[in-house]
């Protein structure tokens, strides 16, 4: 019997015996994931990974074979990689480090202030791991640059100089690497070096979502603001990195959208205080951190469309019931975004012989108005002079078409980057969340129909189900600038 057959062999019994049955189908399964036990080492983070019920208990089970008492953070790190290779999808790779950093906080709880801190610094490290011990062509991150970057991010102060020196002074000393199988180790010494020089996380909180969400790390407050709602017609345009949706799963579909802190939860019904979200309704929720709107000048099919391009660059289309509400939407949802996202972690984007697109915290930022508009301000600075240097050395003519298709994603997404950091930097400089404290939400809006009305009366919105695709594939090509793509 395969890996993936025995997990779902066990995931089956477990579910239809109960609470008591799902803990020891767990512990039985997380020995034999420990003991490689008809696994491989490529096996275990998936299974730990995934986003349900069982695979957190098999997760909690298997790391409580390992004792990270008394060690220190990068020792641990060393440690567990020792055990199983860390690959599969970004999002599964992200749970298996929060699922560390619980562990090791558990074994160490008076090292580091929280989970959420050991976690930070993990992810850090991994970070750090990719600029010093990647396929260098430009400055490595200094220890000073390394510290610099962290101020501020644990529980809103600073960590120890000396630990970050530590931990830096470690990671630049001995790269971290993860176990392989033994196939794995016959194969050429340069196979493989892309994902585990590309396996690098930014600082999220698993809290709602399912497999078919790629908002997986979306903080929900249940207490946060409501900033705009009303009726919308989706779209699903493009999945996770851009990856084209497949044209069976791209229908419209109405909603009862509502702009909550930083998520946009999408409803069937209209928002009500009182009324619990159900599963489906997080499972459709949008986080909008680190997000750009923008009206959909390529899609003419309907009017007042609006395109929202997400932190993990999937793209989603809304149809609003007048050109007003659109522009409603996109003023809120980039002024959420511009106040609330925190600062991304340095991704070392100048230094990787192969480009990889920086992923962005969920976390809503602890920095004040001012210091944010100096953070934002301060990114699209370096973006544009990234975009600037990336383009006085645009590849020869005779290059591969790979090396040029990884030019233009890289153009591609510094171009995105520095529209979206001017679109923030305006915003703060307007007044920012005094913009926000003046609420759209119109009254007679929270008392229409259940029923969803037409957004247009020439062109209904298809109400067929809509299956959202996450793609297996770890590297995708989304739209480029210079292949402009209609959606259909």
């Amino acid at each position: 019997m395969g890996s993936t057959e025995i997990l779902e062999k066990e995931t089956s019994e477990s579910l239809s015996n109960g609470t008591s049955s799902n803990i020891e189908a767990a512990k039985r399964l997380a020995k034999r994931l420990y003991q490689l036990d008809r696994f491989k080492r490529s096996d275990v983070a998936k299974h730990l990974g995934k986003n349900n019920e069982f695979s957190k208990l098999v997760a909690e089970e298997y790391l409580k074979f390992f004792d990270f008492t008394g060690m220190t953070l990068d020792q641990s790190l060393r440690y567990f990689f020792k055990a199983f290779s860390l690959v599969g999808e970004t999002q599964e790779r992200e749970r298996v480090l929060i699922h560390f950093s619980n562990r090791y906080f558990y074994c160490n709880p008076d090292t580091i202030a929280s989970q959420d801190g050991v976690h930070c610094l993990t992810c850090a490290m991994m970070l750090l791991n990719t600029d010093l011990h990647g396929h260098n062509i430009g400055k490595k991150m200094t220890c000073q640059e390394f510290i610099a970057n962290l101020q501020g991010v644990n529980e809103g102060g600073d960590f120890s100089k000396d630990l970050l020196k530590a931990l830096y002074n470690s990671i630049k000393n001995e790269k971290l690497e993860w176990a392989v199988d033994d196939e794995e180790k016959k194969k050429s010494p340069t196979e493989g070096t892309d994902e585990k020089a590309n396996g690098t996380h930014p600082k999220t909180i698993s809290r709602i979502g399912s497999t078919t969400n790629p908002f997986l790390d979306i903080p929900h407050d249940p207490n946060a603001a409501i900033y705009k709602s009303g009726f919308l017609a989706r779209k699903i345009h493009a999945d996770m990195d851009g990856k084209k949706t497949p044209r069976g799963k791209r229908g419209w579909k109405t909603f009862y959208a509502v702009l909550k802190g930083t998520v946009l939860y999408l409803q069937k019904d209209e928002y009500k205080p009182e009324k619990a979200l159900s599963e489906e309704d997080l499972k459709n929720a949008v986080s909008v951190h680190h997000a750009l709107a923008s009206k959909a000048i390529d899609y003419e099919k309907k009017p007042n469309v609006l395109k929202l391009k997400t932190a993990d660059w999937r793209v989603l289309l809304f149809q609003a019931q007048s050109a007003e509400e659109m522009q409603g939407w996109i003023n809120k949802i980039n002024c959420v975004a511009a106040v609330f996202s925190a600062p991304p972690f340095p991704a070392a984007i100048g230094s990787q012989k192969k480009f990889s697109r920086p992923l962005l915290p969920a976390t809503t930022t602890k920095l004040s108005q001012e210091e944010q508009l100096k953070s934002h301000e301060s990114k699209l600075k370096q973006i544009t002079t990234e975009l600037a240097e990336h383009r006085s050395y645009p590849p020869d003519k005779k290059v591969k078409a790979k090396e040029i298709d990884e030019y233009r994603l890289k153009d591609h997404y510094l171009e995105f980057e520095k529209t979206r950091y001017e679109i923030y930097v305006s915003i703060l400089k307007e007044g920012g969340k005094e913009l926000l404290s003046n609420n759209e939400i119109e009254a007679a809006g929270l008392k229409k129909s259940h029923s969803s009305p037409s957004l247009n009366p020439d062109s209904s919105p298809v109400t067929a189900k809509v299956k959202r695709n996450v793609s297996e594939r770890k590297d995708h090509r989304p739209e480029t600038p210079s292949i402009k793509q209609k959606v259909t």
